[in-house]
C-alpha cells in the first residue's frame, strides 16, 4: 500500500521494488533501485523518511520518525535486515543493519559500519564509521577491515538482483 497523508505522498522511482504487502505512508522518498520487502512499514506521518539508492529494507522492518524532531535517513547501499526497527535515526552509506536490531532516536550509524543481529543502539548513540557494534546495549567490538566492507556491498548487490527478479515477475 502506497498512500498519501496530510498532502504528502511517497516518491517511488520506477527502478524500485516495493512489495504489495509493504506500506509506504506520507513523507517517504526512495532513491533509485531501492527495494522495500514483505510486510515492511515506512510511516512518514510525523517526520520524513528517506531511503537511498541501491538500499534495501527487508521483511517486517519498521521505519518511523519522532514528531518534529527526528527523521529517518538511510543512505546509499545500505542493507536493513529482517525485523529491524529504525526510529528517528540516521544510517549513513554502505552499512549492514543485522536482523532484529533496534536503532533509536537521534542515533547515527557511521558509513561502512555493521550493526550485528539483535543489537540495540540507544538514543543519541554515535557509531563511528567503519565499526562493528553488537549487544544489548550495543557496544563497539572492533574496526572493520576491507573484507567486511566487501561483505556489506555484497549484501546490497544481492538485493539488487532479487529486486530485478521480482520486478520481472510483475511484467
Amino acid at each position: 500500500m502506497i498512500r498519501s497523508y496530510k498532502g504528502k505522498s511517497p516518491v517511488v522511482p520506477g527502478t524500485c521494488y516495493v512489495d504489495v504487502s509493504a506500506q509506504l505512508i506520507g513523507d517517504v522518498e526512495l532513491g533509485e533501485h531501492a527495494s522495500i520487502w514483505m510486510n515492511t512499514v515506512l510511516r512518514g506521518d510525523v517526520h520524513s523518511i528517506r531511503v537511498g539508492a541501491n538500499s534495501n529494507i527487508q521483511d517486517n522492518s519498521v521505519l518511523h520518525g519522532m514528531l518534529g524532531k527526528w527523521p529517518v535517513i538511510v543512505g546509499d547501499w545500505v542493507s536493513v535486515g529482517h525485523s529491524v526497527t529504525l526510529h528517528g535515526c540516521v544510517v549513513e552509506d554502505r552499512c549492514l543493519i543485522g536482523m532484529g536490531s533496534i536503532i533509536l532516536n537521534g542515533a547515527r550509524i557511521g558509513a561502512g559500519s555493521i550493526i550485528a543481529a539483535g543489537t540495540l543502539i540507544p538514543e543519541g548513540a554515535v557509531v563511528e564509521p567503519g565499526s562493528l557494534w553488537m549487544g544489548l546495549p550495543g557496544k563497539m567490538r572492533r574496526k572493520l577491515v576491507d573484507e567486511d566492507q566487501q561483505t556489506i556491498l555484497q549484501y546490497a548487490k544481492n538485493y539488487l538482483g532479487y529486486k530485478e527478479n521480482y520486478l520481472s515477475e510483475l511484467k
